[in-house]
């Protein structure tokens, strides 16, 4: 009997190998314009190898050949989170929400927030981290410089130099910080449905608010219940809609 299972298994493993789906394939497909089967392969790789910030971006360009909109700038923002510099990224998510039907306009905010949220997302978190201990590193090279040094000018470089490095430390950090936070609470998602009605309150009696297209982006307020979450659109307005309108970035 174990030794069925054991060959069972060692078939399924030797199926499962033969039947894996390399990226090198996949772009091959979506270069002959073969985009649904591009999409497919791009879809596989992210449930066998898990995320990857090109394998999205990719997958959302399938999408936007397809004119499938709402999947595009799905991937595309899943994409971004991964990597929040990536230019190109960032180019064809403007490109995907062009081609939306609500048009929004966000809220003003204050300029030290925009400032941050740009700063932050200038880099991956990989990058950041990365300049973080490289920065901490020079800050101890400074410190060993300004307290084992005896000339003056090679203390003051030591210390004024630990403390910039001291200060890109903890900017790095909180960068890091800041983009891990984002991974592991992902609170925003991409409306899929065509058209959805907004409710005031989690039930299909209650009265509604507004009218929302596909491609839309929305923070989630409240993702307790099962059937319904609040939403927060982009401009301000908020209300309740059906889950199933609607897939977590």
């Amino acid at each position: 009997m174990m030794r069925k299972i054991l060959f069972a298994t060692i078939l399924t493993c030797i199926a499962a190998i033969a039947s894996a789906v390399t990226k090198t394939e996949a772009d091959e497909l979506y270069e002959k314009d073969k985009f649904a089967d591009a999409a497919n392969a791009y879809e596989t790789l992210l449930k066998t190898n898990g995320e990857a910030a090109e394998v999205y971006y990719n997958l959302g360009n399938c999408y936007y050949k397809m004119d499938n909109i709402p999947l595009a700038i799905l991937n595309y923002e899943r994409a971004i989170l991964l990597s929040p510099g990536d230019s190109d990224i960032r180019a064809n998510l403007a490109l995907a929400r062009g081609k939306t039907v609500d048009k929004v306009v966000p809220p003003s905010e204050m300029f030290f927030v925009t400032w941050w949220r740009d700063l932050s997302n200038s880099m991956s978190m990989d990058a950041w981290e990365i300049l973080g201990i490289i920065s901490f590193l020079l800050v101890l090279i400074g410190a060993a410089l300004y307290m084992f040094w005896t000339q003056l000018w090679v203390r003051k470089v030591g210390i004024y130099g630990a403390m910039l490095f001291f200060v890109i430390t903890v900017i790095s950090n909180l960068a890091a910080l800041s983009q891990n936070l984002g991974l592991k609470n992902r609170n925003t998602a991409i409306i899929l449905a065509p058209s959805v009605t907004v409710k005031s309150s989690p039930s299909d009696r209650s009265t509604d608010l507004f009218l929302i297209h596909e491609g839309s982006k929305v923070e989630i307020l409240d993702g307790s219940m099962k059937e319904w979450m609040e939403v927060k659109f982009e401009e301000g307005k908020q209300g309740w809609i059906p889950v199933s309108t609607a897939e977590i970035i």
